[in-house]
């Protein structure tokens, strides 16, 4: 937030600018819906001081009313990856993507790594009438996510040691422990296979997307149980690692 910034640095202010973003930053990082009130004790203003920025945050796009409270639309989330680094990522990795969920007819989503959070940049809905995905813009905790298994356990020493820190502060050190420990696991591996905490019969298969300096994102498939199967959990994860090493390729990573 902007009130760690030593104000005695800072030439110039914009105090409705500054609200905005610390409305947005809020949002983000909590990871949930809030109320104008949940905003205002959290942020330290008053609810009438947050009231017309929050309007114009909506009536703009960036935010939208839920059941639970305001949360962040994709708009910042499009803005973001209209160009660069995220977007030559997208662009390398939609039509091994799209064969992907061909030959496994599964959905897929591309997840990249934002702070202690990961999110969903691109997806492939499955071929048929039948298929689980989320939308894009989606967003989690890496210490609940399956990709944050990989996220970590490809991490190089410092991202990691950076990583265990902020997940410590949050979550405690016996959670931040287990995760570590399931991490390494996965990363001996190669890939990581667990059963969604959100609907069951899913399984939640992913693998690393390698750059030139290390994991840059991870592939997921969300493999569902279906009668008759379009084949087996292992071959969908045959068919996952080898189009994330396809990715790899074009990103920069040279397989040893």
């Amino acid at each position: 937030m902007l009130d760690s910034v030593d104000d005695d640095s800072r030439k110039y202010r914009a105090p409705a600018l500054e609200k905005g973003l610390d409305v947005l930053e809020l949002l983000s990082q909590h990871g949930a819906p809030l109320t104008p009130s949940q905003m205002s004790a959290m942020l330290g203003r008053s609810v009438s001081e947050l009231f017309r920025m929050i309007q114009v945050l909506e009536f703009r796009g960036y935010i939208e009313p839920s059941s639970s409270g305001y949360r962040l639309t994709n708009r910042l989330f499009t803005l973001g990856i209209a160009h660069g680094p995220a977007k030559d990522l997208v662009e390398a990795a939609l039509p091994h993507m799209r064969e992907l969920a061909e030959a496994t007819v599964q959905s897929c989503h591309l997840v990249v790594r934002s702070g202690d959070q990961i999110v969903v940049v691109a997806r492939i809905e499955a071929p048929g009438d039948l298929g689980y995905s989320v939308r894009i813009g989606y967003r989690r905790s890496i210490i609940e996510a399956t990709s944050g298994l990989l996220f970590y356990g490809f991490a190089n020493e410092r991202t990691q040691g950076q990583l265990r820190d902020s997940l410590t502060a949050l979550h405690g050190k016996k959670r931040v422990a287990d995760y570590v420990a399931a991490a390494s696991v996965a990363a001996g591996e190669g890939h990581a296979e667990r059963p969604s905490d959100f609907v069951k019969g899913v399984t939640d298969l992913v693998a690393p997307v390698l750059g030139a300096d290390g994991i840059i994102a991870t592939l997921i498939t969300p493999y569902i149980e279906r009668t008759p199967p379009p084949g087996t959990l292992q071959d969908a994860v045959d068919h996952l690692r080898r189009a994330a090493d396809a990715i790899s390729g074009e990103m920069g990573h040279s397989a040893v």
